[in-house]
């Protein structure tokens, strides 16, 4: 039957009466009526009445040779959207199976959305959902989906464009995923006419023109195969393999061809009986022609993860031409045709897809769902993280063992951690990819196989890799991770973390965690009080830095100005002379020269007894570094030294700035016993600021105020004698 031809309910009856039995049939007329009464007097945009929307949705349902349930949800789709059915009306009269299929499938109503597009997310994330829990609930969508894209000529060129393009964004590559090959090509080739009129018209006017001379081309390259497979008594169906519309338009747009630069429009498919006869008509076509490098694709042995299964070769054929060659078995033709759906399907009277593994194995990804609409209480962000994971390009990897594991493309060794098992990845320590160390963030390519190495040691994930994961599953796993820390904990973490973030600008907490200003940020960031926001930073859902950047923000502003405007009244008061007698007080001298303005760099802060070097700056005189000052290194810094010496440094009592950074175990009390070595040896303290990681190692910079290099090490070597201190090094910025 042409797929534009109006079914018609008795012709629905007699297709499910071949593999239904009759209570089921029954079953499905009783539905099919009450849909009839539900709609009457209701008509579509083409002038129709409404119920033959219902019965070409059923017939695809049956042509797809689905349950009764669903067959019965196909008839009853819309009654609850569009009448005044209730689902619990539905559950009465039939069952829960069906009222919940219909939920599934029904739009939300009755509540008002900021825009369009978040009320059609929103339809979108309970349609998932429910899909998750049944998949019963996406076949009916995609069987309804179909029949609104083979009428969408009736609907406005506005509407005709945002359903073509919502069809190639959410339901064309869910019918590729659930392999339901028969609904996917319609759906794509149909948009196409609808978002790219130009170019669909001209493909087929292209097609049509040769398509007397490729058919006669066809056919001979058939018959020389069957006079072949006749010889090793080998039976096959063999039929062109018509190529779609939509995949000839997306080969001209990615690899900018032209139409006659397209190759593969030419195609055999053969369907033998047995996986045996598959090689063995393999093997006859190579002999035949000589097969093109790299062209060759075993997906029996390695099915795609979508279940189909097929033997693809592309020859030249008779006249020179590429030829591409499809060989399978019948239940693979039924499974590269059907999909999901030829597993789900009755046979007579009973449901296939029972206790078949690979079934449930490829609806793993569908019960994920549930757990990722959990994680926001944004449809529209939930909608973009399933497309990222479901209807992307994919790559396929391989474990250790040789299984295949399908990624969206750009995702990296830690999404394939967290797919094995969320254990594995939260013990990831590192990856193997094709032997070799890779970093975690390594993008990972087809045919690549993967080693995850593991610790029981490890401190799990780190908040790093929410931003390395491309992956929702992964995301999700690594968040829950998190989460499982007692709120309180977290509370008082985020709090501690953030009091420390700002302090670390300089500012006390107290005077920027003011109610208002707390209430402005956590509001910023969609949570629903401080303590919501103070978990997050707990269990790294957002970070404290970033929570205290804003919480600042308005008080760094004020600051800035009055260091600016302390500056620019320096600047004005500092004139020449002073500059010069400013010179002889650092106890610097240049070598030759005098009344040179003369500083000291604050890159590295050199002090009497140190190595140093003049570098000519450009207006502000001769700087001064540490001979080892990574900063006057180049080659052209060189060309601007100036020899410079200390003056007297023995009995020298000014001070000098340096930076230095402390680190060893964080325990309690470290702090307070560097501050009081320090405090011993009489030295002051003009800046302190302290960090831990998660492996307890603490590290405290301070900046202190010293005579000379002598008076330093004095300082450093008390430091050094403090229990748990690892080392203690001077900085340089």
């Amino acid at each position: 039957m042409a797929k534009n031809d109006v079914v018609t309910v008795e012709m629905i009856f007699e297709k499910a009466s071949q593999y239904l039995v009759e209570d089921d049939i029954a079953f499905i007329r009783r539905a099919y009526e009450f849909a009839e009464r539900a709609h009457i007097d209701q008509y579509r945009k083409s002038g129709e009445a409404y119920i033959i929307h219902p019965v070409q949705v059923a017939g695809i349902l049956v042509d797809l040779k689905m349950d009764p349930v669903t067959i019965s949800g196909g008839f009853l789709h819309d009654v609850v959207e569009d009448t005044d059915v209730t689902i619990e009306e539905l559950e009465e009269v039939f069952n829960k199976e069906v009222a919940m299929v219909v939920d599934g499938v029904t739009k939300l109503g009755k509540i008002k959305y900021k825009s369009k597009q978040a009320q059609q997310a929103e339809n979108h994330r309970k349609m998932f959902v429910a899909m998750a829990k049944d998949i019963r609930v996406i076949l009916i969508k995609l069987a309804d989906r179909l029949h609104n894209m083979r009428t969408l000529k009736h609907l406005p060129p506005e509407k005709q464009r945002r359903i073509s393009n919502e069809t190639l964004e959410i339901f064309a590559p869910l019918a590729h995923r659930l392999g339901i090959s028969t609904i996917k090509w319609e759906l794509e080739d149909t948009a196409l006419r609808y978002l790219n009129p130009q170019q669909y018209y001209r493909i087929v006017q292209l097609m049509k023109q040769k398509r007397e001379e490729r058919e006669s081309y066809i056919q001979e390259v058939m018959n020389e195969v069957k006079v072949q497979l006749k010889e090793v008594h080998i039976d096959a169906d063999m039929s062109g393999r018509p190529k779609h519309l939509y995949s000839i338009y997306k080969k001209m747009v990615k690899q900018n061809k032209q139409f006659n630069e397209i190759y593969d429009l030419l195609a055999v498919r053969i369907i033998v009986d047995s996986i045996k006869d598959c090689y063995a008509v393999l093997g006859i076509i190579h002999t035949c022609w000589k097969p093109m490098p790299g062209r060759f694709k075993d997906y029996i042995a390695m099915p795609k993860p979508n279940l189909y299964q097929s033997l693809h070769t592309t020859v030249i054929g008779p006249k020179g031409d590429p030829l591409e060659v499809q060989i399978r078995t019948k239940e693979m033709h039924e499974i590269a045709e059907y999909g999901i759906a030829a597993h789900w399907a009755y046979k007579e009277g009973k449901q296939v897809a029972k206790g078949n593994k690979s079934f449930e194995e490829k609806l793993t990804w569908f019960r994920e769902i549930l757990e990722w609409q959990n994680e926001t209480n944004d449809a529209e962000e939930f909608m973009e993280s399933l497309k990222v994971d479901l209807f992307s390009d994919m790559v396929y990897v391989f474990t250790p063992k040789g299984d295949v594991i399908e990624l969206p493309s750009g995702s990296v060794p830690l999404d394939f951690a967290y797919r094995i098992h969320t254990e594995i990845g939260n013990q990831t320590v590192g990856a193997k990819v094709n032997g070799k160390m890779e970093p975690l963030d390594y993008p990972l390519k087809n045919g690549d196989i993967i080693e995850v190495m593991t610790s029981k040691h490890s401190y799990g994930p780190s908040q790093d890799w929410l931003k390395i994961t491309q992956t929702s599953q992964a995301k999700n796993k690594i968040r829950q991770f998190f989460k499982k820390q007692r709120r309180e904990e977290n509370i008082s973490k985020g709090k501690d973390a953030v009091d420390k973030e700002i302090r670390a600008l300089g500012i006390e907490p107290k005077t920027v965690q003011t109610a208002d200003n707390l209430k402005r940020v956590y509001e910023r960031f969609n949570f629903m009080n401080e303590d919501d926001m103070y978990a997050a930073v707990g269990y790294q859902g957002i970070t404290a830095a970033l929570i205290a950047t804003r919480l600042t923000e308005q008080v760094r502003k004020t600051m800035q100005k009055e260091q600016e405007l302390a500056k620019t009244l320096e600047e004005v008061k500092y004139d020449a002379p002073e500059k010069a007698s400013h010179k002889r007080d650092l106890g610097v001298r240049v070598e030759g020269v005098d009344n040179l303005l003369v500083r000291l760099s604050k890159c590295c802060n050199p002090v009497p007894g140190d190595q140093i070097v003049g570098y000519i700056t450009k207006g502000r005189g001769v700087s001064v570094h540490r001979a080892d000052c990574p900063n006057v290194q180049t080659d052209e810094a060189k060309e601007r030294y100036l020899k410079v010496y200390w003056e007297n440094h023995q009995i020298d009592q000014r001070q000098y700035h340096v930076d230095l950074e402390i680190s060893g175990y964080d325990r309690r009390g470290l702090l307070n016993e560097v501050l009081q070595a320090v405090n011993e040896t009489k030295t002051n303290i003009t800046h302190v600021n302290g960090r831990s990681d998660r492996n307890k190692m603490a590290v405290i910079q301070i900046t202190i105020l010293i005579h000379n290099t002598e008076h330093l090490r004095k300082i450093v070597e008390r430091i050094k004698q403090i229990k748990d201190i690892y080392t203690v090094t001077r900085t340089i910025q």
